[in-house]
């Protein structure tokens, strides 16, 4: 009796340190499955942000096709083709997203970014107008003046504009953008003074140089602007003035502009040198 009161004790322990040693290996499980969450987590962070475009889609389209279900997989993959330039593919995902239970009006907004990326404006201005009114955020007013700067509703465009600078610390490419569209309608002085104030917020933004200068010749005004600029943009906006100038019917004053632009650019100024050929027949 004694023997089988000690084996039923030395089997009841076995059981209960097998119980212990199972419980033991589930919470590792758990810890380890915890810590995999987490490494997955700053792995997609770092896919989307760091890594190399074409990587980054790689491998959100292997993690998304295992985990099918996942929103946060098959937006990151949008985002990733987006960022990638494969816009007609990634219209095609921010569909799926948009469907999906979990879909926000963020999630929506992105779709009308990646549709209007893709060319297709009317189906981003459908997308917009199903965000609701109460959806105030700068990525959503920039793409609203933009589809309405499209339609030539201008009035509208300022007003989503304005908001939108309103709406971010970052205003200089749509600064940019909202002088580009004053441009286009003639309000030169106004385009003028918007390309100026990009440029005080982003200080290197090319672009805004350039149309700046556009804006300035366009009043007939081909002094280049005091603005920061390297020797090889000066030489390019030279280029910009001088062209300008021509079209103008300022022939002499471009002539000189272009001599200057390919006098001023640290090598040779190919596309300068062209311009100037094709001014005297050459």
């Amino acid at each position: 009796m004694r023997q089988i009161t000690l084996v039923t004790m030395c089997l009841g322990t076995a059981l209960a340190l097998s119980a212990c040693q199972k419980a033991g290996e589930s919470e590792v499980d758990r810890a380890i499955q915890s810590v995999n969450v987490i490494d997955e987590s700053n792995l997609s962070d770092l896919m989307l942000t760091a890594a190399d475009a074409n990587e980054a889609v790689s491998y959100y389209k292997r993690t998304a096709a295992e985990h099918p279900e996942r929103i946060d997989l098959q937006r990151n993959l949008a985002k990733s083709l987006v960022r990638a330039k494969h816009n007609t593919e990634a219209t095609t995902v921010w569909a799926k997203v948009v469907a999906m239970p979990e879909a926000t009006n963020s999630d929506s907004v992105d779709y009308a970014d990646a549709l209007i990326r893709a060319g297709d404006w009317d189906k981003a201005e459908a997308m917009l107008d199903k965000v609701p009114p109460t959806h105030e955020t700068f990525k959503r007013y920039k793409l609203e003046a933009m589809v309405a700067d499209g339609n030539k509703e201008w009035k509208k465009a300022d007003s989503f504009y304005e908001i939108a600078v309103g709406l971010t610390t970052k205003p200089a490419s749509t600064l940019n953008n909202w002088g580009y569209s004053k441009l286009t309608r003639g309000d030169y002085r106004e385009a003028e003074r918007l390309f100026g104030e990009a440029l005080q917020y982003e200080p290197d933004l090319y672009t805004a140089k350039n149309n700046l200068v556009l804006a300035r010749g366009a009043q007939r005004n081909y002094q280049l602007p005091i603005v920061e600029m390297t020797q090889v943009e000066r030489a390019q906006l030279l280029h910009t003035a001088g062209l300008t100038a021509i079209k103008h019917g300022d022939t002499s004053i471009g002539r000189t502009l272009l001599q200057d632009a390919i006098d001023t650019h640290p090598q040779h100024f190919e596309a300068a040198v062209h311009s100037l050929n094709a001014l005297d027949g050459v």
